[in-house]
């Protein structure tokens, strides 16, 4: 009989599970992944930035854990020695249209207790010399990461206090009952006294295998990127990224240098036709046929036409691709690019056509399910970690 049991070995279950052997340290843990390896998903395919929280609503969850999980994941970072850098990044308005929207974010950034300032033109190519823009602002306190680093970090340490961490162990049923909770695997059965669901692209599936209805679905949107050659490199010092368009719940392409020296260009975003779909060739029929059956999807899809089909001509033409990236870096030439890779957000959408725009927390009678966390969820696991524990401390 386990204590506690978490669903998902990813970089959230991962700190969920840290939080509980720090609180908990006479505790059985386990940890249990689907696939071969830890981080597979969402983790190990992100751009492996550190954000500060400017973009999320003040008092937010997402603002919060955001603004401390950057100070946490640093501190966590400095403490064992994994590489990372606190580069800052500019957020660039490239014509009078966004000015008043940039203003709009500096105002949110600054309610959000951040350290940013406005830049001028001349202020902005001080930074990023080949940028065009009229005005930006300045976050000092982001930066990057390796986030596949981090979480193999976690796992050491959770194993290193007792915890059992198990690969390759798909979860297929789940029953809660008076005295815990029957967890059956494609190779075993566990019982446990408290199961956390931190599934991902998968959370809204576990919360039903365990017995909860929620009026949430997990829609996976594909963001699909290029590289910048290493001789283009030099165009992009940290990270450069657009005003994102309030209405559109992604934040444009941009452009982001990655731990190791290479330079991320995008992505784009396009509803991938199967939930761990990293090729455009993916296809899952299940997943797509629950996605297209989902009335929210289509109420989505109609209030955000324009923009999804923009999205989807810049993921067959790479020459509308290279169009994009030109309106912050103007001298940026298709030939500057190659292929890159692909990550799959795992992106909570309610019937009526409304995104969860904040981590999502259910609360069952045995259990917890973290049933949307995306983008900056990587940065904030480490206090989404201390909220469920404090979750649970709070009802046990």
């Amino acid at each position: 009989m386990y204590d506690f049991t978490i669903i998902g070995g990813g970089i959230v279950g991962l700190s969920v599970g840290l939080a509980l052997t720090e609180q908990f340290p006479n505790k059985k843990i386990l940890i249990l992944e689907k696939e071969k390896q830890l981080a597979a998903h969402q983790t190990g395919n992100n751009s492996g930035v550190i954000h500060s929280g400017i973009y999320y609503k003040p008092g937010s969850f997402k603002a919060r854990f955001a603004r401390q999980g950057s100070q946490s994941m640093v501190e966590f970072c400095q403490k064992y020695e994994i590489e990372h850098d606190i580069c800052g990044k500019v957020i660039v308005a490239t014509n009078e249209k966004e000015l008043p929207l940039l203003e709009n974010l500096y105002q949110r950034g600054l309610q959000n207790g951040l350290s940013i300032r406005k830049l001028n033109r001349e202020e902005l190519v001080e930074i990023e010399p080949h940028v065009n823009g009229l005005e930006a602002i300045h976050v000092p306190a982001a930066g990057i990461v390796n986030y596949k680093q981090v979480s193999e970090k976690i796992a050491e340490l959770i194993q290193e206090r007792g915890g059992k961490v198990k690969c390759g162990e798909a979860v297929r049923a789940i029953q809660e009952h008076q005295d815990g909770v029957t967890v059956e695997t494609d190779q075993n059965t566990y019982e446990t006294k408290f199961l956390v669901n931190c599934a991902g692209l998968h959370s809204d599936r576990i919360a039903k295998l365990a017995g909860y209805q929620i009026d949430m679905k997990i829609v996976p949107f594909r963001g699909e990127y290029y590289k910048l050659k290493p001789e283009r490199r030099s165009l992009v010092r940290n990270l450069i990224y657009p005003v994102p368009n309030p209405d559109f719940p992604f934040l444009g392409v941009h452009f982001t240098r990655m731990i190791g020296g290479e330079v991320e260009a995008g992505p784009n975003a396009v509803l991938s036709f199967k939930r761990e779909g990293y090729k455009k060739a993916d296809i899952n029929l299940k997943d797509l046929a629950e996605v297209l059956s989902y009335r929210g999807f289509w109420k989505l899809a109609s209030q955000n036409m324009r923009e999804g089909i923009n999205e989807m001509v810049r993921s067959v033409s790479k020459k509308k691709f290279v169009e994009s990236l030109q309106t912050l870096i103007p001298e940026i030439k298709g030939e500057d690019l190659v292929p890159g890779g692909a990550g799959v957000r795992a992106q909570a959408l309610k019937s009526d056509g409304s995104l969860i725009d904040d981590f999502h927390f259910v609360q069952g009678r045995k259990s917890l399910h973290v049933c949307n966390a995306p983008s900056p969820a990587a940065t904030a696991s480490l206090e989404i970690g201390k909220e469920v524990v404090r979750q649970i401390k709070e009802r046990f």
